[in-house]
């Protein structure tokens, strides 16, 4: 299967394989190519150039982008798009007046999602998940990580992953795994946390090992969740069975957790929404991505992710959905991107390079997506027509996409 676009208005993320993240200054730069081609074949970008010095190639498919945007994929690397049914009472219950944390302590929240996934069989969870994979996939996403998380017991966390690892073998999408069985305390282990640590990782942790069924490890560091002693303890064993560390953390309180991430050399600290100095001071000379979630902010009402403050300092920044049925009901990365320009000051550029190469590294996979790079899977965005970049975070309501190219292929 080869594929020509030609007569493309801008194309946008154009970068050397050298190139795995931007950080500080350098997100302000969109590197890209007017009156442009891209040329693939397979699942691969084969060729791309200026339109004059397009040559004749012998495509089974051309698609004429004239007067439209092409750009990577979006790659977002936070997502709990695994979940069974919804929380919009909840959603109703804080417009009433009641915060997260007292949705919470009442048996709402991430115990209500656990309750119903427990009754939800894995087909059923399989074929609720897979719409909103659809859904995420026609707005542009081409990578995606996936927590577990909504389980709370060995069965049923095993039961998410498994589903995961259906999505992946199913769908073209590229998808990470992440094993997120410290997200909350379940009912039964209320008076025994430690308890619950020790099913963790004495009966979950072997399994997922022996089925290969995740990637990465990660943990709620929160204060009502779990500690930084907790933290320390689930990604050490989750290294110990070759998980790579992930961390929710500061979405409510600062207390350490970004140090103790970039500690244990954890891929991505995500969240953000609190941040002190010395948080900053951590990820500055680390190898871990700050991932800012904007869409939570937005929907909890909380207080967004400091990004100028983050890229200011030289930092690098990542943006994703948290695509989940509490906090953040939506998979649009669109939205996304707009959100963090308009409410975290982030320049179109920024944002769509933290949507896209900053994305991918934080999903450890930007060797082969993020940007339009010879070689790089063939996952890209054709716009409509737009008079430019700008207009996408501009333009937040609408819907300009096009087209969507995931591993060489029409969607």
């Amino acid at each position: 299967m080869s594929v020509l676009i030609t007569n493309i208005k801008e194309l946008l993320q154009v970068r050397d394989s050298t190139t795995y993240k931007v950080s500080g200054n350098d997100m302000r730069h969109l590197p890209s190519l007017k009156d442009a081609f891209v040329y693939i074949e397979n699942d691969r970008i084969v060729a791309y150039g200026s339109m004059v010095n397009c040559k004749e190639f012998d495509a089974e498919t051309i698609i004429d982008a004239t007067n439209k945007i092409v750009l990577p994929t979006w790659c977002d690397s936070h997502s709990h798009i695994v979940y069974a049914g919804n929380r919009e009472q909840e959603f109703v219950d804080r417009i009433n007046g009641l915060s997260y944390e007292e949705i919470a302590n009442r048996g709402g929240g991430i115990l209500n999602s656990a309750e119903t996934l427990q009754n939800t069989s894995e087909d059923e969870l399989y074929q609720q998940s897979i719409q909103r994979v659809k859904t995420v996939m026609k707005l542009g996403t081409g990578a995606i990580e996936i927590k577990s998380g909504y389980g709370l017991t060995v069965d049923a966390e095993l039961k998410m992953l498994r589903v995961i690892k259906r999505i992946k073998s199913s769908f073209p999408i590229k998808v990470k795994a992440t094993f997120l069985g410290a997200h909350a305390l379940p009912k039964a282990y209320q008076n025994n946390k430690e308890a619950y640590l020790n099913l963790i990782i004495n009966e979950m942790l072997p399994i997922i090992e022996t089925e290969q069924l995740a990637d990465y490890v990660d943990i709620f560091c929160e204060k009502g969740y779990f500690t930084l002693e907790d933290t320390d303890k689930i990604l050490s064993a989750g290294k110990r069975f070759g998980l790579i560390p992930k961390i929710h953390v500061n979405q409510f309180n600062a207390f350490g957790g970004i140090a103790l991430g970039v500690k244990h050399d954890a891929l991505s600290v995500d969240h953000l929404e609190e941040l002190n100095d010395s948080d900053i001071t951590a990820l500055q000379n680390s190898n871990t991505m700050p991932v800012a979630l904007p869409s939570c902010s937005y929907f909890l009402s909380i207080p967004y992710t400091p990004a100028r403050r983050i890229i200011d300092a030289g930092l690098p920044l990542a943006l994703a959905t948290d695509y989940n049925p509490g906090s953040t009901p939506s998979g649009n990365m669109n939205f996304v991107v707009s959100t963090a320009c308009i409410k975290m000051k982030m320049t179109p550029e920024e944002a769509i390079n933290a949507a896209t190469i900053n994305g991918a590294y934080a999903m450890g996979i930007s060797n082969d997506y993020g940007s339009i790079t010879k070689g790089k899977k063939a996952n890209l965005i054709i716009t409509k027509n737009i008079p430019s970049y700008n207009y996408l975070p501009y333009a937040f309501g609408e819907n300009n996409i096009d087209t969507v190219i995931i591993n060489g292929v029409r969607i």
